[in-house]
C-alpha cells in the first residue's frame, strides 16, 4: 500500500513547489507597496503563476492518490483520521483556489483568501503527522 518512489517523489515535490510559491507569493505581495515594490510585484506575479501551474499537477496527484492509496488504507482501516484530514484539506484548497479565481465578489474574496492562506501554510504539518503516524503502524 506504500506508494512507489517516483510517485512519491513527484508528490511531495508538486506539493513542496506549492507551498514555497505559495508562502512566496505571500510574502512578495505584502512587500509590493515598499521601495522595491516594481520588483516584489514581478516576483509575485511569476509566483503565483507557478503555483497555479503546479496545482493543475498536484490535481492530476490527488486524483491518482484515490484508487492507489487512500481507498486501499481506508478499507485497511489504517490512518484513518489524518488521512480524512488530508483528504478534506485539499479539497478545501480546490474549492477555496476556485473561488479565488472566478470569485467577482470583494467581499468573500478575503475570507476565501485567508481560508486558502491558513489551510495552504497548515497543510505541510498535517502531512508530516499523517506520515509519521503511518511510518509508526499504530493508525487506525
Amino acid at each position: 500500500m506504500r506508494l512507489e518512489p517516483s510517485f512519491r517523489a513527484g508528490l511531495y515535490g508538486t506539493f513542496a513547489l506549492l507551498f514555497v510559491s505559495g508562502a512566496g507569493w505571500f510574502v512578495a505581495d505584502k512587500l509590493k507597496d515598499t521601495a522595491d515594490g516594481e520588483f516584489w510585484q514581478q516576483l509575485a506575479a511569476a509566483l503565483l503563476m507557478i503555483h497555479g501551474g503546479t496545482a493543475m499537477i498536484a490535481l492530476l496527484f490527488l486524483g491518482a492518490l484515490a484508487p492507489i492509496h487512500i481507498r486501499r488504507w481506508w478499507r485497511a482501516g489504517r490512518n484513518r483520521v489524518t488521512g480524512a484530514a488530508m483528504v478534506a484539506g485539499n479539497a478545501v484548497l480546490t474549492v477555496t483556489a476556485f473561488g479565488l479565481y472566478y470569485a467577482g465578489s470583494e467581499t468573500l474574496r478575503p475570507w476565501i483568501g485567508n481560508i486558502h492562506l491558513a489551510l495552504g501554510l497548515a497543510l505541510p504539518a498535517l502531512f508530516l503527522a499523517h506520515v509519521w503516524i503511518a511510518a509508526r503502524g499504530k493508525a487506525r
